[in-house]
């Protein structure tokens, strides 16, 4: 499943792939594949991309059941 949560708030903190895999210790492609929905990042990349975007958890990573 797509990632467009975290697209989204990537896109609002102005950062590209590159500068938001710089941030967390990762590849570019690495953002790109989670972001298509290609990868399932472990719990630490996770927590470290949600520090990078200011946001929580649950706001990028959860997925509601009723979708």
């Amino acid at each position: 499943m797509k990632n467009l949560r975290m697209k989204s708030a990537r896109a609002l903190k102005d950062y590209s792939q590159q500068e938001l895999a710089d941030k967390v210790g990762v590849s570019r492609q690495t953002i790109n594949a989670i972001e298509k929905g290609d990868y399932n990042p472990t719990i630490n990349l996770c927590i470290s991309i949600c520090k990078a975007l200011d946001k929580t958890l649950d706001e990028l990573f959860w997925e509601d059941d009723d979708k």
